[in-house]
């Protein structure tokens, strides 16, 4: 697991609205250093999962749809890269010649552990509790 670019930016985005004045994307794009086109798709993919919502208009823009408190870090992950994972070999599905019933791979479960942590750190503070500090 790593966040890539498109997660940063979509974190980025969030930090930079409100629940009450939509912001549009220009202001958020220009703000936060990234370009219009990027800042629009990371916006569908927050619109769509609820997390934010737009207004349209000349006074339109978006906004949060949930308060900062009730987002994580994960939150934000599974939404951009719901299927990205810390290793291919924990991928729903993946079948490893190594990981075996009768013989397990002693690294798959080190990266199953690993990765449980992460996703434990991410989820303990909301974006707000970041933010405040």
């Amino acid at each position: 697991m790593f966040f890539t670019r498109e997660t940063d930016y979509a974190i980025r985005l969030l930090r930079n609205l409100s629940e009450d004045t939509p912001t549009s994307i220009a202001r958020i794009a220009a703000c936060e250093h990234i370009s219009n086109a990027i800042g629009y798709k990371v916006a569908r993919k927050l619109e769509k999962s609820g997390l934010i919502r737009s207004t349209r208009g000349s006074a339109g823009g978006y906004r949060l749809a949930r308060p900062l408190a009730e987002i994580t870090l994960l939150d934000v992950y599974h939404i951009i890269d719901p299927q990205s994972v810390l290793n291919e070999c924990l991928k729903d599905g993946s079948c490893c010649p190594n990981n075996t019933e009768g013989c397990p791979c002693k690294i798959h479960g080190e990266l199953v552990r690993v990765e449980g942590i992460l996703h434990k750190a991410l989820s303990e503070r909301s974006l707000a509790e970041i933010l405040e500090e």
